[in-house]
């Protein structure tokens, strides 16, 4: 043993709190900075090109749009996935655009959009979107990637009230 009061056990278990600190703090703002850069991505996915845009307007009646099932078998024939995967992730109906969007589970994420009328196909494209958004949501890193998303969030929460805290205690003691 020494006499350095700099040395000893104490001294261990504060320099592994440091770094365990250190650790924990690195990890997180991996995270944040990952959320906040593709949050900003999908504000502007229109804009950078990562979806495809199909703008219309219907004025036909609901009532007279072909039914799902069929507009599911043409989405299929009118440009499935390549790799053969015809798995339909969703379909995203807008009617007051007349239109479908069928979505399909390929890595590409194929998205083929319809009229809901007419059948007609009127765009056929991968979403580069959508990587970003599980990125995003940390879906792309499986359950862990989701709850290291939520503790990111949880220490953003805490930091933002502690550092509040910080700036209006001494201000609220002067008073």
């Amino acid at each position: 043993m020494t006499d350095d009061p700099r040395e000893g056990p104490d001294r261990r278990t504060n320099r592994a709190g440091f770094f365990a600190r250190l650790l924990v703090s690195v990890i997180l703002t991996v995270a944040l900075l990952t959320i906040a850069i593709t949050g900003i991505l999908l504000n502007h996915r229109r804009a950078l090109g990562l979806m495809p845009d199909v703008s219309r307007s219907s004025s036909t009646l609901f009532t007279n749009a072909m039914p799902l099932a069929e507009l599911a078998i043409r989405a299929r024939a009118a440009g499935g996935p390549v790799a053969g995967n015809t798995d339909i992730d969703r379909m995203e109906v807008r009617p007051s655009d007349g239109l479908v969007k069928v979505r399909f589970s390929d890595p590409a994420s194929t998205e083929v959009t319809l009229d809901i009328y007419s059948g007609e196909t009127l765009n056929t494209a991968g979403r580069r979107d959508v990587f970003i958004r599980k990125l995003h949501s940390g879906e792309a890193f499986g359950k862990n990637g989701i709850l290291l998303g939520d503790a990111a969030a949880i220490a953003l929460t805490l930091l933002l009230i502690g550092g509040s805290w910080y700036w209006l205690r001494p201000r609220w003691r002067k008073r």
